[in-house]
C-alpha cells in the first residue's frame, strides 16, 4: 500500500468532461429537485401531522436505508457480470419516481415507511451502476472533478427543490409554525414532474461507456469477491462503517432545529443554505482531491463534521443550528464525491459496480443502527427517558474523530489501474 495518492500530470477542465458526466448530472439534478421537495420536510410531516416520535422516525429512516442498501450490492455485482450499467440505472430512477405519488395518501407511519422503502429500493438499484458508469466514462485524472461536478449538480437540484418547497409552504400556510397535511400533499404533487423528466433524460441521453469484459454471465449468482477487491478497499470500508455508525439521518438535525425554535419556513431556509454551500464547493473540492489526494480532504471533512456535531449538541438557539448546518455543507462537499472517486482509485474497472455496491451497502446498513440509536439516545425507549437532544450529536462527533484516526493509521492504497 502506498501512503498517498499520486496526482495526475495535468489538471482536468470541466469543459473536457464527457457526455455521460453531464447527462448523469442533469438527471441527478432533476431527481433531487423532486426528492428534496419531500424528504427535507418528511420528518416534520411525521411529527407535526402524524404525531410520530423520534424513535419511530429513526426506525423508518434506518429500515428504509438499510434494507434498500442490500440491493446496492447485488445491483452493482450484476452490472459487473453483464458488463452494462444503463438499464439498471434507468430502472432505479423509474421505481423511485413511481413510488413518490403514494405519499399523497399517507395517513400512518407504516405507509410512509413503505414509500420510503420503495424509493430507497430504486436508489439501491441505480446507485452502484450509475457511479460505476460515471467512473468508467472518465480518465483517472478527472475522477475527483467528475464526481465533484455530479455531486454539485445533485445538490443544486436539492437547492432548487427546497426553494420551490419553501414557496409552496409560504403560499399555503404562511405564519403557521407546524406543517399541515394539505401543504405536504401539494408538495407531493409538485415533486412528480421533475422526477419523470429525470427518467426521460436518462433514457434519451446516457450511453454505455467503452466496452469492458463482464465478470461472469447474466445467469450466474452474484458473488462478493472480497479478496479480489484488495486490502486497501476493505480497510476503507471498515473506516467508512465506523464513521457512519455515528452519522445518523439528517432528519435529527431538522428536528433539532425545530426543537430550538425554528419555524417550518426557517427550517427550509436552513436546508437551502446547506445546499448552497455544498453546491458551490463540491466541484472545486473534487478537483482539489485530484491534485493533493483524497485522504487529506476526507480527514478535513470529518474534522469539520465533528465540530459541527459538537455545535449542534451545544446549541441553545435556532440560529446556531442554522449556522452549524451551513458549515455542515462544507463537510459534505469535502467528502461525498471524494469518497466515490477514491473507490475508483482502489479497485479495477471490471469490479467497480461490485465495489460501489458494497460501499453504498455498508453506508446504508450502518445507517440503520445509527438512526435507531440516535432516536433512542434522544427520547429513550420503554421506561428509559433517554439522554436528551444533545446526545446523538455528541456520539456522532466521537465516531467521526475515531474514523479519522483509523484513516490515518490504515492509509488505504491505490490500484494501478
Amino acid at each position: 500500500m502506498t501512503n498517498e495518492e499520486p496526482a495526475p500530470p495535468t489538471p482536468a477542465r470541466k469543459s473536457s468532461l464527457p457526455r455521460n458526466v453531464w447527462v448523469l448530472s442533469i438527471a441527478s439534478f432533476l431527481t433531487d429537485v423532486s426528492s428534496e421537495m419531500i424528504t427535507g420536510i418528511l420528518p416534520l410531516f411525521l411529527q407535526n401531522v402524524l404525531g410520530v416520535g423520534t424513535a419511530v422516525i429513526g426506525l423508518i429512516e434506518g429500515i428504509a436505508e438499510a434494507t434498500a442498501s442490500l440491493t446496492k450490492v447485488f445491483s452493482g455485482v450484476f452490472s459487473d457480470r453483464i458488463g452494462k450499467r444503463k438499464g439498471l440505472t434507468v430502472s432505479g430512477y423509474l421505481l423511485s419516481t413511481l413510488a413518490k405519488p403514494f405519499l399523497y395518501f399517507a395517513n400512518s407511519w407504516p405507509l410512509v415507511l413503505g414509500v420510503r422503502f420503495t424509493d430507497r429500493l430504486g436508489k439501491g438499484i441505480r446507485t452502484a451502476p450509475r457511479d460505476a458508469l460515471l467512473a468508467d466514462s472518465i480518465s483517472p485524472g478527472q475522477r475527483g472533478l467528475a464526481f465533484g461536478v455530479h455531486r454539485a449538480a445533485d445538490t443544486a437540484g436539492a437547492f432548487v427543490g427546497l426553494g420551490i418547497a419553501a414557496a409552496i409552504i409560504w403560499l399555503s400556510q404562511a405564519g403557521l409554525e407546524m406543517l399541515t397535511r394539505a401543504t405536504f400533499q401539494r408538495l407531493v404533487i409538485a415533486s412528480v414532474i421533475p422526477a419523470a423528466l429525470a427518467v426521460i433524460v436518462l433514457i434519451l441521453g446516457v450511453r454505455e461507456a467503452a466496452a469492458r469484459q463482464a465478470v461472469g454471465t447474466p445467469g450466474q449468482a452474484a458473488g462478493l469477491p472480497w479478496s479480489s477487491l484488495g486490502r486497501g478497499f476493505s480497510y476503507f470500508l471498515l473506516v467508512i462503517a465506523i464513521f457512519t455508525l455515528g452519522n445518523s439521518s439528517d432528519a435529527f438535525i431538522i428536528l433539532r432545529g425545530q426543537e430550538r425554535g425554528l419555524s417550518v419556513l426557517q427550517v427550509m431556509g436552513m436546508l437551502l443554505t446547506f445546499n448552497a454551500v455544498y453546491t458551490l464547493l463540491a466541484g472545486p473540492a473534487g478537483a482539489l482531491s485530484d491534485r493533493i489526494g483524497r485522504s487529506r480532504l476526507l480527514l478535513g471533512g470529518w474534522a469539520i463534521y465533528a465540530l459541527v456535531y459538537l455545535g449542534l449538541a451545544q446549541a441553545n438557539q435556532g440560529w446556531q443550528i442554522w449556522l452549524s448546518f451551513a458549515i455542515y455543507g462544507v463537510y459534505y462537499a469535502l467528502t461525498d464525491g471524494v469518497a466515490r472517486a477514491m473507490i475508483a482509485d482502489l479497485v479495477v474497472q471490471e469490479q467497480r459496480g461490485t465495489a460501489y455496491g458494497l460501499y453504498h451497502a455498508v453506508v446504508g446498513l450502518m445507517a440503520f443502527p445509527a438512526s435507531v440509536l440516535a432516536g433512542i439516545l434522544w427520547q429513550g425507549i420503554g421506561g428509559w427517558p433517554g439522554l436528551g437532544a444533545s446526545a446523538p450529536f455528541y456520539f456522532g462527533a466521537v465516531m467521526a474523530l475515531l474514523a479519522g484516526i483509523l484513516l490515518v493509521w490504515l492509509r488505504p492504497g491505490k490500484t494501478d489501474s
